[in-house]
C-alpha cells in the first residue's frame, strides 16, 4: 500500500509530497492493541497499511495481567493504543506492561498512544492534602519505558507539562467539524458549558466560520453535580453547539441544555471527543433536549450505552495520519488543531 498524492480524511483533504517513504516499505514500525478498544486500533491499523502485531494479553485467577509480545521487536519504533477508560485501573495498568514488556524486548522507540487519557481532571491541588493523578499517570508512564505520549483532547493542555518526554497532542474537532459542516446548519452558535472550557469552544466557534460565542455560568457544588445558573451571549432562535472534551454523567451538558431551550435556543446539539457515559448519562442525554449527540470512538461505547440521538464518528484516520507523521519525522501540531 503507498502513501502518495492526496489522502482523504472524512471530508478534510491532506496533500503529501510523493517522494515520502511509504510505510509498509518499512519494517521498524510495529503497531500493537491492548484491550480497552481493539475495533479503534484495526481501523488505525488498517489506514496504516498494516497488520496489528501478535501479542498475549491474559490474566492470572487473582487478577494479575499477563502480556506477552509474539514476534521480534528489536530496534522496531513501538506504536501502543490503549485508552484508560473504565475500568480504567485495569486499562492503565495493562497498557503499564505493554511498555514494560516492549521495553524488555529491546524496541528502538516505544510511543504510548493514548486516545483517552484517564485521570486527566486532578491536574493541580485545589482543596489540599489530595494528590494530582494527571501527573502521577505521566509519571508511571514514564517510568515504565515510554519514548513519548500521543493523546487526544486532553482534559487540560498542561498535562503536556507532566512528561518529560515528548507529547504530541491532536484534537477531534477536525472530524467533529467535518460532519457538523455536512449538516448545513444555520444560524449557529457555539456554547462553552463552562467557563474553563472558553477556549476550546472559541477555537472550534473560529473554525465554524467564525460563529458567535456564548457561556454558560455554573457553580459546582461537587464532583460530577452541577449547578446551571444563566447564559452569557445571545441564543435566541439560534442551533446552539454545546462543546466539550468529554460527556461522563452528563450533568452539566444537559443542565447547560435545558437552559439554552429556556432561553430561546431553536435546536441544541452535543459535540465531545471523548463518551465516557458514566450512569445516569445515557438517559440524560437521550431525555429529548439534543437534537444529536455527536461523540467520536476514542472509547468504546457498548449497545447498552447507545441511543437514537447518538452519532459516533471515527478518529482512526486522524490517529493513523498522526502516527505516520511521528514515525516519519514530519509536522503534527500544524495539521489537527
Amino acid at each position: 500500500m503507498r502513501f502518495e498524492g492526496t489522502i482523504v480524511i472524512r471530508s478534510a483533504t491532506l496533500t503529501m509530497p510523493p517522494t515520502i517513504p511509504t510505510i509498509s516499505d518499512n519494517n521498524r514500525l510495529r503497531l500493537f492493541s491492548g484491550s480497552a478498544n481493539v475495533p479503534l486500533s484495526q481501523e488505525v491499523a488498517r489506514y496504516l497499511g498494516l497488520d496489528l502485531g501478535p501479542m498475549i494479553r491474559k490474566r492470572f485467577a487473582d487478577g494479575e495481567i499477563y502480556v506477552q509480545i509474539q514476534e521480534s521487536i528489536r530496534g522496531c519504533d513501538v506504536y501502543l493504543i490503549q485508552p484508560s477508560c473504565s475500568p480504567v485501573n485495569d486499562y492503565l495498568m495493562e497498557l503499564l506492561i505493554m511498555i514494560d514488556a516492549s521495553r524488555r524486548a529491546s524496541a528502538r522507540q516505544i510511543t504510548a498512544v493514548l486516545p483517552y487519557y484517564g485521570y486527566a481532571r486532578a491536574d493541580r491541588k485545589t482543596a489540599g492534602r489530595e494528590s494530582i493523578t494527571a501527573k502521577l499517570v505521566a509519571n508511571l508512564i514514564v517510568e515504565a519505558g515510554a519514548s513519548r505520549v500521543l493523546g487526544m483532547d486532553l482534559h487540560s493542555a498542561q498535562i503536556q507539562g507532566y512528561f518529560d518526554i515528548p507529547f504530541d497532542h491532536v484534537y477531534g474537532s477536525p472530524v467533529l467539524l467535518d460532519y457538523l459542516a455536512s449538516k448545513q446548519l444555520s444560524d449557529i452558535v457555539v456554547v462553552s458549558p463552562d467557563v474553563g472550557g472558553v477556549a476550546r469552544a472559541r477555537a472550534f466557534a473560529k473554525k465554524l466560520n467564525d460563529a458567535p460565542l456564548a457561556i454558560i455560568d455554573k457553580r459546582r457544588q461537587s464532583h460530577n453535580v452541577a449547578e446551571v445558573l444563566n447564559v452569557i451571549g445571545d441564543v435566541k432562535g439560534k442551533t446552539a453547539v454545546l462543546v466539550d472534551d468529554m460527556i461522563d454523567t452528563a450533568g452539566t451538558i444537559s443542565e447547560g441544555a435545558r437552559m439554552l431551550r429556556e432561553v430561546g435556543a431553536r435546536q441544541v446539539y452535543a459535540c465531545a471527543t471523548h463518551a465516557v457515559f458514566s450512569p445516569p448519562a445515557v438517559e440524560r442525554l437521550s431525555s429529548g433536549v439534543f437534537e444529536e449527540v455527536i461523540v467520536t470512538n476514542t472509547i468504546p461505547l457498548p449497545q447498552e450505552k447507545r441511543f437514537d440521538q447518538l452519532r459516533v464518528l471515527s478518529v482512526a484516520n486522524l490517529l493513523g495520519e498522526t502516527i505516520w507523521r511521528i514515525h516519519e519525522d514530519s509536522s503534527v501540531s500544524s495539521m489537527f488543531r
